[in-house]
């Protein structure tokens, strides 16, 4: 007998937000949020380094010098103690014939800069304090102001232990100490890379944040591996962070990639330690392990963590087969092998490329009117624009949208709004858009990052924004136009439909 379970991707428990140039400012600096996936729902954007979600703080902060793309993964920052790393490349090689069960897979080690191939990280927060640890055995000299953390890394049954100083001496440059061997002396190890970046702080004041690289090392039985992870630490003296006062911050930017072949065909694939534990059996929990396999199962060679991850604790369907791992040990060798259970295939986003056509939908607006897409935009140039008022880079977009709507809508141009609102707030968004003048029909479920419309359209950050002629449900414009570019591109699509006519 099959048991039939509902099958869903892997999804954080906090939103990721798109890191961008730091220039514009609203809540907490950012150009979109997104809520990226190891298991839907939960979602407080943020966007530079993240930050506990205890603090109540959301909207999207930049981290600088990482590509237009990659985003935070917001997850609740977790309260331990770990970091660590070095360098050597363990091939981890898979491949297993158990009774003809087991599915092939080949992933090597990678040490650093997987951040930017998975496009996302997980925040960890790391308590400081000003008391030295006993074991703590020598320190650099001429410290001022140092602030000492412990953490933990590797396998559970015996990770490293290694010590974090920060050194803030008042007016002058952060430092920045990682006890990358594990010996308990901060003077014989490579110095991390740590500088500062000034950022929009709280009341728009200038805040300045430190980040860097730091190599650690992971003592797995097969071999002691070097692992990069990224760190963070925001400004004492932002006074909308004091209760960060007390954190650095830090993410993996190590994994396993490779691919694997399942039934005869071959994927890419990674495999990503998404809390920083150095232990690739993940944590035994209801909702997430932490670890989580992705598989680049429609071959675009990219990662789709919305619905191309998996869960290593759950089952996953692939091309009609459900799948789950087996004996996955704490370096990250496992066994693919055929499940028991059975689950629904997450099917592939949507091409929404220029050129495309758009997805229709019907749905009720906030009014309570049937609208039926594109077919009631007849003659028209329409932007879906998803949305939602907590959102802070929505509300900074926001004069833009509005001064196009302005100027183009006598032009045949049109704006549906699809909000991404919370339940119960039929009443806020309606006030709202009246409050901002916006005019043009809002469709609303209140199912936040679920909403129907955004999902069939596999929206992972907001704002985003797409032109469509309501004639042929072509979309005329390059995913998420907007900004300085949003005009143009309006004036290109009325072009285009009225050279048609």
């Amino acid at each position: 007998m099959q048991i039939k379970t509902r099958s869903k991707a892997l999804t954080f428990a906090h939103a990721r937000a798109r890191i961008l140039n730091p220039s514009s400012r609203i809540r907490a600096l950012g150009r979109s949020v997104r809520p990226r996936p190891y298991a839907p729902n939960r979602v407080i954007p943020t966007s530079l380094p993240l930050e506990s979600a205890s603090t109540g703080l959301t909207g999207s902060k930049r981290l600088p010098k990482l590509p237009r793309g990659l985003t935070a993964n917001p997850r609740r920052p977790v309260n331990r103690e770990s970091l660590c790393s070095s360098g050597l490349a363990l091939v981890i090689g898979l491949g297993w014939a158990i009774a003809g069960a087991a599915q092939e897979a080949n992933l090597k080690w990678r040490s650093a800069d997987m951040t930017k191939e998975i496009g996302s990280y997980t925040p960890q927060r790391l308590k400081l304090s000003t008391n030295k640890p006993v074991s703590l055995k020598k320190v650099p000299d001429n410290l001022t102001a140092p602030l000492y953390g412990e953490l933990k890394i590797g396998p559970k049954e015996s990770p490293a232990h290694c010590f974090v100083l920060v050194d803030e001496p008042e007016g002058k440059p952060s430092r920045l100490f990682v006890d990358a061997n594990g010996n308990g002396d901060l003077t014989d190890d490579p110095a991390p890379q740590w500088k500062d970046k000034k950022i929009s702080g709280s009341g728009g004041k200038e805040s300045v944040v430190y980040m860097g690289e730091a190599v650690v090392k992971i003592p797995f039985q097969s071999g002691t591996v070097d692992a990069q992870l990224g760190v963070y630490r925001f400004d004492k003296s932002d006074p909308g962070r004091a209760a960060l006062l007390d954190s650095l911050f830090y993410y993996r930017d190590y994994a396993l990639k490779g691919d694997l072949t399942l039934a005869g065909k071959s994927y890419g694939a990674m495999l990503v330690d998404e809390l920083a534990t150095g232990d690739f059996r993940g944590q035994e929990a209801d909702q997430s392990s932490g670890v989580h396999l992705l598989v680049d199962s429609n071959g675009d060679g990219k990662f789709d963590s919305r619905r191309e991850g998996y869960d290593i604790k759950q089952p996953f369907n692939i091309a009609g087969t459900t799948w789950e791992l087996a004996d996955l040990t704490a370096d990250g060798k496992f066994k693919i092998v055929k499940s028991s259970r059975s689950v629904e295939e997450i099917k592939p986003a949507p091409e929404l490329t220029k050129g495309a056509k758009a997805v229709a939908f019907t749905a009720k607006t906030l009014a309570g009117k049937p609208v039926k897409f594109p077919d009631d935009y007849k003659g028209r140039v329409v932007m879906l624009d998803f949305w939602a008022t907590w959102c802070g880079p929505c509300l900074a977009e926001l004069p833009n949208v509005i001064d196009n709507y302005t100027k183009y809508h006598e032009q045949g141009f049109d704006i549906l709004g699809i909000s991404l609102d919370r339940e119960n707030a039929e009443t806020k968004l309606a006030n709202f858009t009246k409050e901002k003048k916006m005019p043009w029909p809002q469709i609303y479920d209140g199912k936040w990052w679920e909403a129907a419309v955004a999902k069939r359209y596999a929206v992972e950050s907001i704002p985003f924004m797409l032109l469509v002629d309501g004639d042929s449900g072509e979309i005329l414009s390059d995913p998420n136009t907007r900004g300085g570019r949003l005009g143009p591109a309006i004036q290109e699509a009325l072009a285009k439909k009225k050279s048609a006519k």
